[in-house]
């Protein structure tokens, strides 16, 4: 019996998707619980809360095309292409929670 698959069967690419899913989707509700609780802090806040649930929802979809993408390519020549457009969405969101945060704490301290 041969081996059909140029690739290895342990569903790497598979498990791979699922994890950028779970992550850009935890960032999403991360960014949706932060935005509702500092609300009273000003519209910048609540403008970089919503896009770091844009950026969020930019990672989940461009991780769906990566996978189909790395799937093919797999497939075709038995190589995945590298991770860049996920990885930097997905760091942009984690910048604007940051920066969302300490929005926060700093128009809290001034307010105090």
């Amino acid at each position: 019996m041969t081996d059909a698959t140029p690739f290895d069967e342990g569903l790497q690419a598979e498990r791979t998707l699922l994890a950028w899913r779970r992550t850009a989707l935890a960032f999403v509700a991360a960014s949706l619980v932060g935005t509702r609780v500092m609300a009273d802090a000003g519209p910048v806040v609540i403008g970089v809360g919503l896009a770091g649930i844009a950026l969020g929802g930019v990672a989940y979809l461009v991780a769906s095309a990566r996978y189909r993408t790395a799937h093919a390519q797999l497939v075709a020549h038995g190589t995945s292409p590298r991770p860049g457009l996920a990885l930097a969405a997905m760091s942009a969101s984690v910048l604007m929670l940051g920066i969302a945060c300490a929005a926060y704490v700093l128009a809290e301290a001034v307010r105090r």
